[in-house]
């Protein structure tokens, strides 16, 4: 009964010391699908946030992520006379629930749930006409969703030292607008994401 228990302690430390925390950072492509988004192009932005690899057994392994992500998209619209140039600007905390599969030493698939919750919103840019330009820089929070659902998608590789890159594609699932008539219009988050970390 001795002997069990401290096997059973034994596995249970190695099990806490195999926990994981870090922190990551890297480049978004970000983009708006769906609805009236023909004339939409990506965006670049950022993110940056910490991460625990928590292993399940040799082959998997749980990661819970808390990331702030810098999303939207761009657009341009032009015909004789006018011109119109604007950024959407949205901001996230990303809650991505990734399970990791390894396939090889250092190598796993990824794929996982995200929770996203807006922190700002804004649609920056200039319109042009008759050779008057005006500037305009306007908040729309308040017309979108506060809370976005999506998948993550990607592979990963973690050097033994702590040192780890992720590529990763976010498709989402939610409509991000909240208008008065925005069930007539339903557009998506699309972020293709490049990150580098380091696990201590």
């Amino acid at each position: 009964m001795v002997a069990f228990a401290t096997v059973m302690l034994s596995n249970l430390s190695a099990q806490e010391e195999a926990v994981r925390f870090g922190a990551k950072a890297g480049l978004n492509i970000a983009s708006i699908t769906g609805d009236f988004t023909d004339e939409l192009s990506s965006k670049i932005g950022f993110t940056l946030g910490g991460v625990v690899e928590i292993p399940v057994s040799d082959k998997f392994a749980f990661q819970p992520e808390v990331l702030f992500s810098t999303q939207g998209a761009k657009y341009e619209d032009s015909d004789v006379g006018f011109s119109d140039e604007s950024t959407v600007k949205l901001s996230y905390i990303n809650i991505p629930m990734m399970a990791k599969f390894y396939v090889a030493e250092g190598l796993s698939l990824q794929a996982g749930p995200q929770l996203g919750i807006l922190v700002s919103a804004k649609d920056e840019g200039e319109y042009t006409e008759q050779n008057v330009t005006v500037e305009y820089d306007t908040d729309i929070k308040d017309d979108l969703s506060t809370v976005d659902f999506g998948l993550n998608f990607g592979l990963g590789y973690q050097l033994e030292g702590g040192l780890f890159f992720d590529g990763r594609y976010n498709l989402g699932l939610s409509n991000i607008n909240d208008f008065e008539g925005s069930d007539e219009v339903n557009q998506k988050n699309s972020v293709i994401q490049f990150a580098v970390g380091y696990k201590f």
